[in-house]
């Protein structure tokens, strides 16, 4: 046991110290990659072979991810057709370690007929495919960390570091913020949280538990019983909103030797806390947080009663 703790920390050691590298290296190459990329009116077309490849695919997902439109084309795939997917907008980042991947001395040719301008990420500085590129971002390591120096473990690392640093600069350079980031990931956690809306989540028509300011305390706790929520809203003429009854207001009146034939209107909290229709529901999280509430009404801006919403309303929309 002790053994193989040894070897995974000797790899991690050899991989660091080879990725401390690399942010001297970055210079007017990677300023140019970059400009390349915020320039282009079409896609970045993300290519390499092996490992290589793997790597390629994560960071042209995290390319897309991230605002500049990307997609994967394997080299050997590109020579039989997918090389029709590329368009004379777009920009190519080539991968290989050595820069001499034989599928690259067919690419290249006919991307520089299409005058698409090539990114490499290579250590091979003095390769074709250094040469043929418009921007060359170094990733030469001094030691693989596999004991043969066979596998590629620091290389790939190298690559997938200079692969993020480009997309996140790139990614910054545009001003791309969290609400352009959950447009593209609609179904995690960060999506649910800034996308939805209140009224995307809140409870309408008949789950709403309301009555008129004429009703009774026995009125409001039917009403509380019927639908759940732990609270009434109480309503004048037009639906508007004048205040609210909760369970914790029903116990405290009925300590105080209140009946429940006492006027709601006589007892309800006003004007009570409400949540306007057009917040994002993670606003209504925090207020349900900050007040230590659990539930609250949903206005428009009129003050009309539209909707209503629990804490348990948002965990079930993911929004926690």
């Amino acid at each position: 046991m002790d053994k193989l703790l040894q070897y995974g920390r000797e790899l991690l050691e050899l991989e660091l110290h080879e990725a401390q590298k690399l942010p001297n290296r970055l210079g007017n190459d990677f300023i140019k990659a970059c400009q390349l990329i915020l320039a282009t009116k079409g896609k970045v077309v993300v290519s390499g072979i092996g490992k290589s490849g793997h790597i390629g695919k994560k960071i042209a997902a995290s390319l897309a991810s991230t605002g500049s439109p990307a997609f994967f084309m394997h080299p050997s795939e590109a020579l039989h057709g997918d090389l029709g997917m590329v368009t004379e907008n777009d920009v190519a980042i080539l991968i290989s370690y050595s820069g001499r991947a034989k599928e690259f001395n067919f690419i290249l040719p006919i991307l520089a007929a299409m005058n698409i301008p090539v990114i490499a990420i290579t250590s091979g500085l003095d390769s074709p495919l250094a040469k043929s590129a418009q921007a060359v971002l170094d990733i030469s390591i001094e030691k693989e960390a596999c004991p043969m120096g066979l596998a590629p473990t620091s290389s790939s690392t190298n690559t997938l570091l200079m692969g993020d640093a480009l997309a996140i600069a790139v990614m910054r350079a545009r001003g791309f913020k969290e609400e352009d980031f959950a447009r593209s990931h609609p179904a995690g956690s960060l999506g649910a949280k800034l996308l939805n809306h209140v009224k995307d989540v809140m409870r309408t028509g008949d789950a709403i538990p309301k009555v008129g300011q004429s009703a009774t305390v026995l009125d409001t706790m039917l009403e509380l019983s019927r639908t759940g929520l732990g609270l009434v809203v109480i309503c004048e003429d037009h639906n508007k909103m004048i205040g609210v009854f909760t369970d914790g207001d029903l116990r405290r009146l009925l300590l105080k030797n209140g009946t429940l034939q006492d006027s709601i209107k006589a007892v309800m909290t006003s004007p009570g806390y409400r949540i306007p229709e057009n917040w994002k529901a993670v606003e209504a999280l925090k207020l349900f947080n900050d007040h230590n509430i659990t539930a609250a009404p949903v206005v428009n801006t009129e003050g009309e009663l539209v909707g209503a919403l629990n804490i348990h309303d948002l965990h079930q929309a993911g929004i926690s």
